[in-house]
């Protein structure tokens, strides 16, 4: 069961990471990292301070309204205007710089997932559409049907990362199936493949990260108790849980 302090994080999201909509016009919207759709980038035009995208997609169930929020390419990003087959995003430079947005050019393929509504199904897990880091693609080799990506990032995003946990890359959901000291290994099923814009990711490519959402709070949480407590490597090492 989590503490009081991890239970009542979950009301300051915002507080915490990076989110890349000049606002989100209800607060910080969920989402579970199963794409609804692959869309293209129909325009970046830039100006002082960021950029507004245009972005084709194909017709949603429910029409997109104004404010609405949708991840794009794992980044929480605010409607401004829209139509039944495209829609415009305001994105800050720091987005642009933070995320692989800023290297994206009219054509590309974008995954994207509406906000979660109350009520609706969690396939996958939750995902907040801030990045945490990018990483970069360091291989992509076959398994039988199945293809295994091996990405690559910093030592601190990689200590949040765990084996069987759970990340979202680009914003889709997936299930880590190794670690190593400087890279991390998930399996790609035909489907996820074919149908997000996985499939057009090479080697040496960049994608957004999002590290898990409840990994992150209970580190955090431990971190400053164990450091409240005096309790440190040596404590652990003389106890003998290091070995």
């Amino acid at each position: 069961m989590f503490s009081p302090f991890v239970l009542q994080s979950f009301g300051h999201l915002g507080d915490f990471w990076f989110c890349g909509a000049k606002r989100c016009a209800r607060g910080c919207e969920m989402f579970t990292g199963l794409i609804e759709a692959v869309g293209r980038l129909k325009s970046a035009n830039r100006s002082e301070g960021g950029a507004a995208l245009e972005i084709g997609c194909p017709e949603w169930d429910v029409p997109l309204e104004l404010g609405d929020s949708v991840a794009v390419q794992g980044v929480c990003l605010t409607v401004t205007s829209c139509d039944l087959t495209s829609f415009v995003c305001d994105v800050l430079d720091e987005t642009l710089d933070r995320t692989n947005l800023g290297g994206k050019v009219s054509g590309d393929a974008l995954n994207l997932e509406r906000a979660m509504k109350l009520g609706d199904r969690l396939g996958g897990h939750f995902v907040t559409g801030h990045v945490d880091a990018i990483g970069t693609i360091s291989a992509i080799r076959m398994s039988g049907r199945d293809r295994i990506v091996a990405v690559k990032c910093d030592p601190e995003t990689l200590s949040g990362i765990v084996e069987k946990g759970s990340i979202a890359i680009d914003g889709i959901s997936l299930t880590v199936s190794a670690v190593s000291e400087s890279d991390f290994e998930v399996n790609i099923i035909p489907f996820s493949w074919e149908h997000t814009s996985l499939s057009a990711r090479n080697v040496g490519d960049v994608v957004n990260l999002e590290t898990d959402m409840l990994g992150k709070y209970v580190a955090k949480y431990l971190l400053k108790t164990s450091s409240k407590a005096g309790v440190g490597m040596n404590t652990l090492a003389s106890a003998g849980f290091l070995g």
